[in-house]
This record gives structure tokens, C-alpha cells and sequence, in this order.
């Protein structure tokens, strides 16, 4: 890496590629997050109910997916839209951890509540509004769980890499950066895409990289096109939302992908990681041949 960038990101030296230090390859339970493994972190925005969620982790397991997302809290900008079950939530995420075998990510929004997020989560996630709450990141390093650090919709790559800086200095190695989209003046998308943060975070950090295309899009139609271009600027997994029927999905329905066209998405990767000699987490007969509705 050219001197240049360790002089433009001085602040965070622990995040900058070496010489000894090329990739952080995160451990998750059976899996390896920013290996040769191409990771999707698929699922509701919200833990809804149990029939919700367990049918969205069978079948996102079956088409790839190697992690389940779901909100059990939620920061919703209305106080009047659903802020999710809580606890009842994360225990409904456990139980379908045990069913369909998948890792869980899910958010974690206040420090007083990383114990017990840490206790049914395998990675917490830190959502865009929180990514500078430096009390909360810290005490989400001290849990010793892999953290998934969205960038904030409002914050640069510089602001980013201060923040997984600040974990890694409270004693966690284990952090995953997820570029999620920025705040523009452009009104058509719910947020702008950042395809250039994604090349240039892999071309000067060692960690790894998640690219979630429901969020940077806002509508479902955007969301494959979007997680293909992740691919290709080397993102080492997608987070992406889907539901069984997003039209009376709880949160975030406009974006979520439905069962067939989570099929359909997957399948457009393959040749995408096959250039760059990836794979997606399941082994081939464990696909369907075709998109199901």
C-alpha cells in the first residue's frame, strides 16, 4: 500500500494493511468471514414472528446463506413504527440458529444491552446511527463477539475506520466493516451505493468487508444489480434482507427480497465469484435448479 493512504488514515494504523498483516479472516462458529468463502448474511428486518423467521431461515440456508440477520431491536425513526420483540426476539433467533444450523447477527443498540445481545448473538451488529457511540462500541469489543460495523449514513471512509479502530483498541481483532450506502442529495434511491468505499477499504484494510444492497437501494428490483457489483469490487459477503411476503413485511418491506427472488439473485452471483474463484456457502446440490415462489 502506497504511503500516501497511511498518511491520509494515520489515525487508524490497526486497520491499515502490512506486511504482516494482509487479511483478518474473522472466525464465526463452522464459518470464516474474509476467506475463500463468499459470506451472505440473509433475513427479515425484523424478528417478526416464529413462523416469520423460521421459514426465512430454512430457506435462505437452503439457497447459500451461511448467517441470519433479524432485528430483535430496532431503531426505527418513527416511535410509532415497531421497534421490535427485545428479548422475545433474540430468543426466537436462537431457536432458529438451532433449527437451521445458521450463525446470527443481529443489532444491538444500547451498551447496557450488549451482555445479553452478546449471549444469543454470534456477531453484533452496529447499526449506521450508532457507528460513533464510542460507549457502545466499546463495551461491544469487550463482549469478545465478532462486531458488524455499518458505516453511518452521514460519515466518511476516514470516520469508518476511526470507529474499528476504536474497537480493535478495546482488545477486539474481530471486526467486519459493512459499507450499507450514504446520505446524498440523490432522492430516487433510499440511500447512494458507495461502490468506490468498498474497493478502496479492500485495497488499504485487512478486514473484512460486507456490502448490504437492501439498505443502500431502498427497492427490492435494485438489490440484485447491487449485490452483483458488490462482488465485483471484492466485498467478502452481502448482507440482505428478505421475507417470506414483504408486501406485509413489519419494517422495511420495500426492500426486502421474497423467497423466489432470493433464489433468483443468488444464482446471478455465481459467475461473478467464479472470476474471482469464490464460493457461495452451500455445496451445489444444496440449491434449488430453479427460483420457487
Amino acid at each position: 500500500m502506497r504511503g500516501s493512504w497511511q498518511e491520509r488514515f494515520a489515525d487508524s494504523p490497526d486497520v491499515l494493511k502490512s506486511p504482516s498483516r494482509l487479511q483478518t479472516v474473522v472466525q464465526v462458529r463452522d464459518l470464516e468471514i474474509g476467506g475463500a468463502e463468499f459470506v451472505t448474511m440473509a433475513g427479515p428486518c425484523s424478528v417478526e414472528t416464529e413462523f416469520q423467521l423460521m421459514a426465512t431461515a430454512h430457506h435462505v440456508r437452503r439457497c447459500g446463506a451461511r448467517i441470519l440477520r433479524g432485528g430483535a431491536f430496532k431503531p426505527r425513526s418513527s416511535p410509532y413504527a415497531f421497534q421490535g420483540h427485545g428479548l422475545e426476539g433474540l430468543k426466537m433467533l436462537a431457536r432458529a440458529r438451532e433449527e437451521s444450523g445458521l450463525a446470527i447477527v443481529t443489532e444491538v443498540m444500547s451498551e447496557c444491552d450488549v451482555p445479553m445481545v452478546a449471549e444469543y448473538a454470534d456477531i453484533l451488529q452496529i447499526g449506521t446511527r450508532n457507528m460513533e457511540n464510542y460507549s457502545l462500541l466499546e463495551a461491544a469489543a469487550r463482549s469478545g463477539r465478532p462486531i458488524l460495523l455499518k458505516r453511518g449514513m452521514m460519515a466518511t471512509v476516514a470516520d469508518l475506520l476511526r470507529s474499528a479502530q476504536l474497537i480493535l483498541d478495546n482488545g477486539n481483532p474481530n471486526v467486519i466493516l459493512c459499507e450499507r450506502g450514504i446520505r446524498t442529495f440523490e432522492t430516487a434511491t433510499r440511500n447512494t451505493f458507495d461502490i468506490g468505499a468498498i474497493a478502496l477499504l479492500k485495497y488499504i484494510s485487512h478486514l473484512p468487508v460486507i456490502a448490504d444492497p437492501s439498505h443502500a437501494a431502498g427497492h427490492r428490483e435494485l438489490v440484485p444489480a447491487l449485490a452483483r457489483i458488490s462482488v465485483t469490487a471484492e466485498a467478502d459477503g452481502l448482507l440482505v434482507e428478505v421475507h417470506p411476503n414483504p408486501d406485509k413485511a413489519w419494517s422495511d418491506g420495500d426492500q426486502s427480497l421474497d423467497f423466489a427472488d432470493f433464489d433468483q439473485m443468488m444464482g446471478s452471483l455465481d459467475p461473478y465469484l467464479a472470476l474471482r474463484g469464490l464460493v457461495l456457502g452451500a455445496t451445489a446440490d444444496a440449491r434449488p435448479m430453479e427460483a420457487v415462489g
